[in-house]
């Protein structure tokens, strides 16, 4: 399973690594990326939250 962020849509919420901080991550623009985009399998389920509770859709996990 891979992560993505789009950078051009990411608003800089915060709230990928509020729920997944083994994935995301604030770079120093203020947006998120994937620090880690090869989804550890522990943390699947919670790369799948991040990305379903994105206000803007800029997360990919598959």
């Amino acid at each position: 399973m891979e992560a993505y962020v789009d950078k051009d849509t990411c608003i800089g919420c915060g709230l990928c690594p509020s729920i997944c901080e083994a994935v995301f991550e604030m770079d120093d623009d203020g947006k998120a990326i994937a620090r880690n985009p090869n989804v550890p399998s522990d943390v699947e389920d919670e790369a799948k939250d991040a990305e379903a509770s994105c206000p803007v859709n800029a997360i990919s996990v598959s």
